[in-house]
């Protein structure tokens, strides 16, 4: 195979030959040419991952969990300081340190896939340089106005529906995206429904590709893509975070994504209570279903704040109760807050031993869950409570829960917090014991 042949293969037209044929065909190569298919990101890549043709503002590139977002958007960027294309160029993730962690220093970020590249990092000046002169500035959608003073002729944004303020950060970002001739911005990203999303999808300019988890499947692990498939294939959850679908809100949920929204707050004041809440896996290791683990406070205007979501999959009563007892210390709290449906004794056992001196309230679930959800839907409808930040995969499970279904952990363990900050709640949830 000549050089110039190769222009007309991929690798999935190699990797479709029969095995002897592929064999034989890489065997026939030179160690120059190998080395250049290695080096050709263009080469490899599937059609998705590659920058669509024409004129356009933003490629956004929709994709699963593992699909190889962050790939493409790292390539892109590179193609275009390597042609001169490229010579100021902004990185933004949902903080700091996923810019660094995922976008620079990660398996897919800069300094991997742009090795021969010879790239300077300089932490200190949150900077990337080239010899060229190219340099590239990162930057946290915790703070949009880090964006200001800054132009660019290029732009690459990670996660965006992860970002705390996703609109903010990306209008400043337009805004500076303003040299050369043609500047340009790929935003990756697995799909929700946030309002953001939906005005990026329907402003003039921008062209979208899709990719599924499982198009990837040749560089993820096989044990997670059947453990994938197994727990979440056809499901909501499924087709948003794997098949990269965006899944509108369902319309008979308790909760609408508007009420949360516009209650949103950065800023949190001092607060009279705080507590744990946890609703536990019904499974004794923790396989099955996810553990709850939510924090939420008031103030003393009578206002509730939910501070975060320490939620996790396949936890051991050990792992998920030394979860609980770092959010108790870490916030100050008052009290750990447990759903004992599952085996009270245990609940409070387990707890015990990871916070021996934390107050802990056993609350049982004697009614159904809508019927124990709705008056804590009513206080986000009343504009009551506030998310300080963004909680995806909590928001998610409020704004598709209509009472049927899997149970929402997240959310069950979010009615128990508001259950205890609020006495409207709580005499939705009769028969409350304490410990």
């Amino acid at each position: 195979m000549r050089p110039t042949s190769r222009r007309s293969l991929s690798a999935a037209s190699i990797n479709s030959l029969p095995a002897e044929r592929r064999r034989a065909f890489l065997e026939s190569l030179s160690a120059d040419e190998v080395a250049i298919l290695e080096s050709d990101w263009r080469f490899w890549a599937r059609p998705e991952q590659l920058a669509p043709a024409g004129a356009w503002r933003v490629w956004l590139f929709l994709g699963g969990r593992g699909a190889g977002k962050t790939r493409a958007g790292t390539e892109w960027v590179l193609e275009g300081v390597r042609t001169g294309r490229m010579g100021r160029v902004a990185l933004v993730g949902a903080t700091y340190a996923d810019v660094r962690g995922v976008m620079v220093e990660g398996v897919s970020g800069m300094l991997r896939a742009g090795e021969r590249d010879a790239i300077a990092f300089e932490p200190s000046k949150r900077m990337l340089s080239w010899a060229s002169g190219a340099v590239a500035h990162l930057f946290s959608a915790e703070e949009p106005d880090g964006l200001r003073g800054y132009q660019f002729d290029g732009a690459a944004c990670d996660e965006f529906c992860k970002w705390r303020e996703p609109q903010a950060t990306l209008d400043m970002l337009m805004m500076g995206l303003r040299l050369g001739q043609d500047p340009r911005a790929v935003v990756t990203t697995t799909p929700r429904n946030i309002p953001a999303l939906k005005a990026l999808m329907a402003m003039p300019g921008v062209v979208a590709t899709h990719a599924r988890t499982f198009a990837n499947a040749a560089n993820l692990a096989p044990g997670f893509l059947a453990q994938m498939e197994t727990q979440y294939a056809g499901t909501r959850l499924g087709r948003q975070e794997l098949d990269a679908e965006l899944i509108e809100d369902n319309e008979f949920a308790l909760w609408q994504r508007a009420w949360i929204e516009r209650a949103r707050v950065r800023d949190v004041p001092e607060l009279v209570r705080v507590v744990v809440a946890v609703d536990p896996p019904a499974a004794e290791r923790g396989d099955g279903d996810a553990c709850g683990i939510v924090v939420a406070g008031r103030d003393r205007e009578g206002a509730g704040y939910i501070l975060a979501d320490r939620s996790g999959r396949g936890l051991t009563p050990v792992g998920w109760a030394e979860c609980v007892a770092r959010a108790y210390d870490a916030f100050e709290a008052d009290t750990i807050v447990a759903e004992a449906n599952q085996g009270g004794a245990m609940v409070e056992a387990v707890i015990r031993q990871a916070a021996p001196f934390a107050a802990i309230r056993l609350v049982h679930a004697h009614r159904g869950k809508r019927v124990r959800a709705t008056p804590a839907a009513a206080l986000y409808e009343r504009g009551l409570v506030h998310h300080a930040g963004r909680f995806p995969e909590l928001e998610d499970q409020m704004c598709q829960y209509d009472g049927t279904g899997a149970s929402p952990d997240r959310l069950d363990a979010l009615v128990w917090a508001l259950a205890d900050l609020f006495p409207a709640v709580a005499e939705a949830n009769p028969r409350v014991r304490k410990l």
